[in-house]
């Protein structure tokens, strides 16, 4: 009987039953297009019609994909420099209604709605602009995105019927679900979706609400934004996604995690370039260490730090990174076994040879010649990292 239930029910019931969802319709509309043109393949490759925005849509057409422009889907012309393409009832009607509603369905065929089951999308990257020295103010509130977070926020509410992709990170399992199952995702995973969609949205938020509360005034149009660096914020938000879960924390039977902002500033936001996995402590003094140096500022003698537990075993200025580390080593040799370094310039295979000759847990800077990383290949516990 359960054989001949199944062969009476329509595709919509059996969906229900199962928790499974066909994506037939897609919306991409990113600023990361990492993985973009692989993953829209895919979709593609499932009979996925691909509607798409501006940037997005052209490079989707460069890789040869066929793409349908927003404009067409809404019958309306993107306009006003990109603030208004997607915010349309054609667009929110196809995301936000419930296909198990009848009355939900009768509207949207009134009014010729398209179903969109799943949407993709990436925020206006608004804390790195707005961390970038000497920005405009009219920019920082230019790179405040308006359609994408609600975009994100009706695919999140209606979970049960799309899929809300807002990481790049899960393209690869999502297209392996759809392999798997005949182009259609499961509910655990648009569930899972969706809550990494709405803490996306949170932390975007609580971004913009941080930097504009450090800005007094608003500058004129296209003069640089006026950060007042002395007072305190009015409220902490601290809404950052982790990044990876360390080995453990301050002491060995303390766990830890790291989380970053979007500001790709700091350590946090490092690359690791050869090494076991920074600890806790490697990365709280690796921190300490770039900030130090930092505080020279550019277009002065070469600035190296070396620190252990936080506190400088020396600090110095030079002509070149191996005069500075020189005289930074002199200030206390014997505390300088086993800490960090901080360097505010690329490390060349000079200084790369002399700092080879200490044993140290790490090195930040903003980069390094591929000689110094070759003398620092031989090291395996060395783990240089690279600030940019």
């Amino acid at each position: 009987m359960a054989g001949v239930t199944t062969e009476c029910m329509s595709e919509s019931e059996v969906e229900t039953k199962s928790g499974l969802r066909t994506v037939r319709r897609a919306l991409l509309s990113v600023t990361d297009k990492t993985g973009l043109v692989e993953f829209a393949r895919a979709l593609a490759g499932h009979g996925v019609e691909l509607v798409s925005t501006g940037g997005t849509a052209r490079s989707l057409r460069e890789a040869g994909l066929a793409v349908r422009d927003i404009s067409d889907l809404t019958g309306f012309p993107e306009m006003l420099d990109g603030r208004v393409k997607t915010l349309h009832p054609k667009v929110h009607g196809g995301i936000l209604h419930i296909r198990d509603s009848a009355e939900h369905m009768a509207a949207v065929s009134e009014h010729a709605i398209e179903p969109i089951d799943m949407v993709v999308v990436n925020l206006y990257a608004f804390e790195k602009t707005a961390s970038r020295a000497g920005v405009a103010f009219s920019e920082i509130i230019e790179n405040i995105d308006i359609g994408g977070p609600s975009m994100v926020r009706s695919a999140a509410k209606n979970f049960e019927d799309v899929a809300i992709v807002t990481s790049t990170a899960d393209y690869e399992g999502i297209a392996a679900e759809l392999a798997a199952n005949a182009g259609s995702l499961g509910r655990a995973t648009r569930w899972r979706l969706a809550k990494a969609a709405f803490a996306v949205t949170a932390a975007y938020d609580a971004g913009i609400a941080t930097t504009l509360e450090s800005i007094a005034e608003p500058s004129g149009h296209g003069e640089a934004a006026v950060f007042d660096v002395e007072a305190m914020p009015a409220k902490v938000r601290v809404i950052d996604p982790l990044k990876t879960v360390l080995r453990y924390g301050e002491n060995p039977h303390q766990r830890a995690a790291l989380y970053v902002d979007g500001s790709g500033r700091g350590v946090a936001a490092a690359k690791q370039l050869q090494g076991k996995e920074l600890s806790y402590n490697n990365i709280v003094d690796l921190d300490a260490c770039w900030e130090l140096v930092s505080e020279f500022g550019a277009g002065r003698d070469a600035a190296v730090a070396i620190i252990k537990h936080t506190n400088p075993c020396g600090a110095a200025t030079g002509a070149t990174v191996l005069e500075a580390y020189q005289r930074a080593l002199e200030a206390d040799p014997v505390s300088a076994f086993g800490g960090v370094i901080g360097v505010d310039r690329e490390v060349d295979a000079e200084a790369a040879e002399e700092i080879a000759k200490l044993f140290v847990e790490a090195i930040v800077a903003p980069s390094f010649t591929a000689e110094a990383l070759a003398r620092f290949a031989a090291k395996k516990n060395l783990r240089p990292t690279c600030r940019w």
